[in-house]
């Protein structure tokens, strides 16, 4: 996806403008849901947002926890459609730190993701396949085998809105991305999960970000 990734107002700030926004609502009080790497670990899940969504926000925020729990994470990406790097820096990522593999599109990212998670050195892989993204029964069979079992997250974002189809039926947890103005420079970035087969659809997921610099 080529939207930038917003930077998080500090926790202090964030509860001050947003009185009453529950993040990571539960399905059911013993089983809370919330945006953490956790939810995705030893899974196949997807992204969706369009243009002007918050995916990229979203995506960097499972990338920056896993880097700080000190997981391995790739990040696989179409040419001439990749993330701002200073966006994501400035958005505290570890650019070093972070294995970029540049592919043509779908089936290819299915591959190299295939290789990475296989190798069982990632806690995360991420698979930016953009928009009209079709992944074969067979690649997501492989990915979700191989996602539960090395324990890691497998995450493909994809270009469309939530009422659109998911790549398939082995996504174990879909979830859309959007994104609205609040305040001069300051957004709300919404992840409402539509699918989740560990704790069930329908939670949602907020927080106010500030604008990269580039979009003020």
């Amino acid at each position: 996806m080529s939207a930038r990734p917003e930077r998080v107002v500090p926790d202090a700030a964030r509860e001050a403008l947003v009185d009453g926004v529950r993040r990571g609502v539960p399905s059911a009080p013993d089983a809370p849901a919330v945006w953490r790497l956790s939810a995705f670990t030893g899974r196949l899940g997807e992204l969706s947002g369009t243009h002007a969504s918050a995916a990229l926000t979203l995506a960097f925020r499972l990338v920056l926890e896993a880097q700080r729990r000190g997981e391995p994470v790739a990040w696989i990406a179409r040419r001439g459609n990749a993330f701002y790097p200073p966006d994501a820096a400035e958005a505290s990522v570890d650019l070093e730190a972070l294995a970029v593999v540049w592919v043509p599109e779908a089936l290819p990212a299915a591959r190299a993701a295939d290789l990475l998670v296989r190798s069982g050195a990632f806690g995360l892989v991420v698979l930016d396949l953009g928009p009209a993204a079709r992944l074969p029964a067979a690649a997501q069979a492989r990915l979700s085998g191989l996602a539960k079992k090395h324990d890691a997250a497998v995450l493909c974002l994809t270009e469309k809105h939530g009422d659109r189809p998911s790549l398939g039926s082995l996504i174990s947890i879909r979830a859309e991305a959007l994104r609205t103005q609040r305040v001069e420079d300051l957004f709300q970035c919404e992840a409402r999960v539509l699918k989740d087969k560990r704790r069930g659809p329908g939670w949602t997921h907020l927080e106010i970000c500030r604008a990269p610099d580039g979009l003020r």
